[in-house]
């Protein structure tokens, strides 16, 4: 018996996991009676929590889906939007080191001491919490989406309107089967007014019974439910069960993919080769070797602005917990990648052409290969996924509001009033979430705005960490100024008519020709193209233009090929500055303009930082003392010694002289000891073996 396209077996699945989390919510709370063992867990999590609050909290479903939906964009090159994660993991080991050891709740305390500065502290709050409305609105998304692809409505009970959309995509994916050479002057003509209706998101593979807004207030309340009772302390407890869901449904798909095809060589047969490279072809994909180089840039200095990233660290009983529980956790998730990124060539031979919006592959592979009750478990792992991120991120974002905002200006409250108004917080910070699920539909956009938006304070917090010179000044100038670039104009340009139209704003690269040779698919053999399955052909493919500085331009009537042009997606500023110094993009690929694009993101904010600083004062050196004497001053086995021994270094800082390696200048770097060099040289060895991994995996059946 199905209820609006679910079985009755994946609904009570679905029932038993919500009760479940909501149990062990409220018992995680009954231990929570001050605001450090609300938004620290008391400073008492070991490795075994630290390991799967850190893996459940850097790992979302929208991860997964994202990199099987690149993966079934572009090919394998399309798993770097992820991915590329793998390269900065080894930094994690220093980074979890330092929040730990700086001895602080949030990272807006973070900017408050370093910079002796509430506001600095204060805006690095309201930038969260603003951004955690996109964050979890990618969780709400993809949450829906995964539903709706699982819910489809059957042809039969579609509206007339409904199925005419239908029919054009079924149209549409027709005509790209063919070569550029092999469709007729009508055929083509036809195929350019499909596309233009596609690219505006007026094509639809099918209609789902899933209402997703009603769908994200449900899911929001369960969410806000059991963190607002248990805190971060319910965050790691649920965490470790999630994590175990998160693991199954990463692998359920695998095997049933797969054997539907063929196993590895059905999959070759049916996938192009190009798909195949882990770079991507240089002509067919976003994801160039220097695009993947110029978005690690980026990724790395933002990811020390997570605002959860202090929170986890700082829960830890010490510094060493901290260190291999993050690590730990994150190769865990680089692992499970794996099976994200053959999920998605798996989705390739299986559906090309057959899904939309690339967001619902996976949901459409679940649908498809899932026996009721099981699609039920990949439900509750798609919803465990997001849940073991969310939670820990409203507990992050409460804490953030509570000691940056909320305590400066209420002092002397009760702990019990700062727990009531933390918990309020959290509700307001998942529940407004839905509105950004509500007006964005396309995880690819939300996924570049959270690689490059962090950057924006990451570059303040990185260069905190190790220059004393970098003023409170220059770290204004510099957010205001990114925040200007990253965030507001990309939005703002979106909405406004005369930029959409602007001519000056409507330029695209070249479209052209290519010709490529690959081993024959089956749709090739069926076709006439090649006699058997792998033998070498020639294919023609058109190069679409793509919009410089928007994300897509447009005819405003796509039935009319004489339809003025418009903007739509994001408004690349970065481009759009670099071009007043005459360079060209127009002549750029695709992956040249997405990594031009990232390399303004990651060395831009710097620029700001070190000329502004050097045209400044510096802070007290007394102060400087103490902040970085807390740093390099190990954490102690009691509260009171390691009070003793903070203490003891912020008056003798001459005491830590020979830790640094560059005593006499204004570089705070310590020297590599022992388990520096095990822990990051050990980090870029398994980086390795994932690399390894996965050439293997890609080549299996070739």
């Amino acid at each position: 018996m199905e209820i609006l396209g679910l079985h009755i077996l994946d609904l009570i699945v679905l029932l038993v996991y919500f009760v479940v989390i909501l149990w062990l919510g409220k018992k995680a709370g009954e231990k929570n009676d001050s605001t450090e063992e609300f938004f620290l867990a008391g400073r008492s999590l070991g490795k075994f929590y630290q390991f799967f609050l850190n893996f459940g909290t850097s790992t979302n479903a929208d991860q997964a889906v994202a990199v099987t939906r690149e993966t079934y964009r572009q090919g394998v090159g399309g798993m770097w939007i992820q991915f590329l994660v793998l390269f900065v993991t080894p930094f994690y080991w220093i980074t979890s080191l330092v929040f730990r050891r700086v001895r602080l709740t949030t990272l807006g305390d973070y900017f408050t001491e370093r910079f002796q500065s509430k506001f600095v502290g204060g805006s690095f709050a309201i930038f969260t919490l603003l951004m955690t409305f996109i964050g979890g609105g990618m969780g709400y998304m993809v949450a829906g989406k995964t539903m709706m692809a699982i819910t489809p409505k059957p042809a039969e009970v579609l509206t007339v309107e409904e199925r005419n959309v239908v029919e054009e995509y079924k149209e549409l994916q027709g005509l790209k089967i063919l070569d550029l050479g092999e469709r007729t002057e009508t055929q083509q003509q036809r195929y350019e007014v499909l596309n233009q209706k596609n690219m505006k998101g007026e094509l639809r593979s099918f209609f789902s019974y899933t209402d997703p807004v009603i769908f994200y207030i449900f899911y929001g309340v369960i969410v806000a439910v059991y963190t607002m009772m248990g805190g971060f302390r319910a965050a790691a407890i649920t965490d470790s069960i999630q994590g175990v869901l998160i693991i199954i449904f990463s692998l359920i798909l695998i095997p049933l993919g797969l054997s539907k095809l063929g196993g590895f060589e059905g999959l070759h047969a049916t996938v192009p080769a190009f798909q195949f490279e882990l770079f991507g072809s240089v002509t067919l994909s976003e994801y160039g070797w220097y695009t993947v180089f110029a978005m690690f840039c980026s990724q790395l200095i933002s990811i020390v602005a997570v605002a959860t990233m202090m929170q986890t660290a700082g829960s830890a009983t010490n510094e060493n917990s901290a260190r291999f529980g993050i690590i730990g956790g994150m190769f865990l998730k680089r692992v499970l990648m794996l099976s994200w990124i053959l999920a998605g060539l798996i989705a390739v031979g299986l559906y090309s052409g057959q899904i939309h919006d690339p967001d619902l592959a996976w949901g459409y592979m679940s649908r498809d290969l899932l026996m009721p009750g099981f699609i039920g478990l990949m439900l509750v792992g798609i919803l465990a996924a997001n849940m073991s991120s969310l939670d820990a991120m409203s507990v992050s974002n409460s804490a953030l509001f509570i000691r940056n905002l909320y305590e400066p200006i209420f002092p002397k409250k009760s702990e019990q009033h700062y727990l009531l108004v933390g918990r309020t917080v959290i509700g307001v910070s998942l529940l407004g979430g839905i509105g950004a699920a509500m007006f964005v539909d396309n995880l690819l956009e939300i996924f570049k705005y959270l690689i490059s938006i962090p950057a924006i304070f990451g570059a303040p917090i990185w260069l905190g960490i190790c220059w004393r010179r970098l003023t409170k000044t220059a770290v204004k100038i510099e957010v205001g100024v990114c925040f200007l670039l990253f965030a507001i104009i990309p939005n703002l340009f979106v909405g406004l008519d005369w930029a959409r139209t602007n001519p000056d704003f409507l330029v695209q690269t070249e479209g052209y020709s290519h010709v490529f040779k690959t081993p024959a698919l089956n749709e090739d053999v069926e076709l006439g193209r090649a006699t058997a399955v792998g033998d070498s052909i020639e294919k023609e493919v058109w190069i679409e233009p793509k919009g410089v500085f928007f994300e897509k331009v447009v005819r405003q009537n796509p039935e009319d090929a004489d339809s003025p042009l418009i903007g739509m997606g994001r408004f690349e500023a970065e481009i759009w500055v670099m071009s007043w110094f005459g360079i060209d993009f127009t002549k750029f690929s695709k992956a040249q303009l997405v990594a031009s694009r990232f390399f303004f993101i990651a060395f831009f904010p710097f620029l700001i930082l070190f000329a502004v600083s050097m045209l400044t004062r510096p802070p007290s050196k007394a102060h400087l003392d103490y902040f970085y004497g807390k740093i390099f001053t190990p954490i102690q086995p009691t509260i009171e010694e390691d009070k003793r021994a903070v203490a003891y270094t912020a008056s003798n800082p001459d005491s830590i002289r020979t830790k640094k390696l560059f005593p006499d200048s204004n570089w705070e770097l310590a020297k590599p000891d022992k388990m520096d060099w095990i822990g990051f040289g050990g980090s870029w060895v398994m980086v390795g073996l994932i690399i390894l991994a996965l050439w293997v995996m890609v080549s299996v059946g070739g």
